[in-house]
């Protein structure tokens, strides 16, 4: 077999183990995060002391993605990537130790710190998967770096949403406690078997790696940076605490047979949502047509996308201040549901040309510090849309909750329409 072969098949093998353990990650993830949302609404957490829940897992993505890209440089891709599933095991491990008559400050402040120690592991798996993804993709194949990285951040997110409908499910069934218990030692076993099998195809790191190399500055990567952020920042203004919230108060009569169904219910929407957006992430190559559009078309495609994304959260709150009446629930919600999957389709596609362009943007030789950056602020969008969902929905309600996600879409629109068409990348080290 000639070196071209062996290279190939070693790289699509090691493409294979940094899927699946990264499949294994975030099914975990999707899971925990709908475990703490349901369970502590169920202990009567407010809208804002649920999003303080999430605050740390967020913030810690921004330090964690700003650092990673250099000790993936450094150290190896394979090193982050188990460090980030060892951490999930042992902050997972952390969470079976709460403890119900604990006061409200202290549960939280505990939470807080498991999650932030959650986030730094999902971030560290999710920058080296992601970078992987630019070594490992045939170069001379056009279009395989927008399908490679389309099929990895797609098939990611259906996983993800399995995650939540296994976390609804299982806090249903077994509880919290055991709930996170079973996916703690789930994940352990994984971890120990792509340890076992991993393939050679990622790079060891260099001990020459700086941390300034980190700040890029190429236009293109710091505009995209930005776009990311507030893309992101438009999703989870809505996603992460006011929608389940309303649809959980809308669903739900209060008895314990009524939240188990409720948990479900909600659940399940959330688990298409995520599936949903995962599969169109993955279909975005060939939705976009992206094997006859260069670099340059597919930047304008970007502009356009979010362009249209915008439009749909200020049409959902359009509706829900024409629906805030005392029995708003049955065509409101329906509107929600349908309005909400159309944003998931745009949404898909926008990430996935934001995913295509970061890796198309950068070169080989500084990726994990290019995308590090990028990640950091698609953390930093999460993070101030997390916090954004529960101040708006406690202060302004469902309609609020969607104009804040208009507005944060509208400004990723600014941003993006600043991109440049053609590449100007600052020269390797800088």
């Amino acid at each position: 077999m000639s070196a071209l072969a062996t290279g190939k098949r070693e790289g699509l093998a090691a493409y294979i183990a940094v899927t699946a353990a990264y499949w294994a990650f975030m099914l975990t993830d999707g899971a925990l995060r709908m475990l703490v949302l349901l369970h502590f609404h169920t202990l009567g957490f407010s809208p804002i002391q649920l999003s303080y829940l999430f605050l740390l897992y967020e913030f810690m993505g921004i330090v964690t993605n700003l650092s990673a890209g250099w000790i993936a440089a450094r150290f190896g891709l394979t090193s982050t990537l188990y460090a980030g599933l060892a951490l999930q095991i042992l902050a997972l491990a952390a969470l079976t130790q709460l403890d119900p008559t604990w006061q409200v400050t202290v549960s939280v402040a505990f939470v807080m710190a498991v999650q932030g120690a959650s986030g730094v592991a999902k971030d560290l798996a999710k920058m080296s998967s992601k970078s992987a993804v630019k070594i490992l993709a045939p170069s001379e194949e056009k279009g395989a770096l927008f399908r490679w990285v389309a099929v990895l951040t797609g098939s990611k997110n259906a996983v993800k949403g399995v995650g939540f409908l296994l976390g609804a499910a299982l806090l249903a069934i077994v509880g919290f406690t055991g709930a996170v218990f079973a996916m703690g030692a789930a994940l352990a076993i994984i971890l120990a078997a792509v340890a076992l099998l991993m393939p050679s195809g990622l790079p060891a790191g260099r001990k020459d790696a700086k941390f300034r190399e980190v700040f890029s500055k190429d236009p293109n990567v710091n505009r995209l940076s930005a776009a990311r952020l507030f893309l992101f920042g438009a999703r989870d203004a809505w996603f992460v605490v006011g929608i389940p919230i309303y649809f959980y108060t809308v669903l739900s009569d209060g008895t314990v047979d009524g939240n188990r169904t409720a948990f479900f219910q909600v659940g399940t929407f959330m688990a298409v949502w995520i599936i949903g957006y995962g599969f169109i992430q993955a279909a975005a190559p060939r939705l976009l047509k992206a094997r006859e559009r260069g670099l340059s078309e597919i930047v304008g495609l970007a502009r356009t996308w979010v362009g249209v994304l915008t439009l749909i959260p200020a049409a959902l709150a359009t509706a829900a201040w024409l629906g805030d009446t005392p029995d708003p629930e049955t065509w409101l919600t329906a509107t929600l549901v349908v309005g909400l999957l159309l944003f998931g389709v745009v949404f898909a596609l926008n990430s996935s040309l934001h995913s295509y362009l970061i890796l198309a943007f950068t070169k080989a030789s500084r990726v994990t510090m290019d995308v590090g950056f990028y990640y950091m602020s698609n953390a930093a969008g999460r993070l101030v849309g997390t916090l954004l969902s529960g101040v708006s929905y406690q202060l302004g309600g469902l309609t609020l909750c969607l104009a804040t996600a208009a507005l944060m879409s509208a400004l990723s629109f600014v941003f993006a329409g600043q991109l440049q068409r053609t590449m100007v990348v600052a020269p390797d080290g800088a």
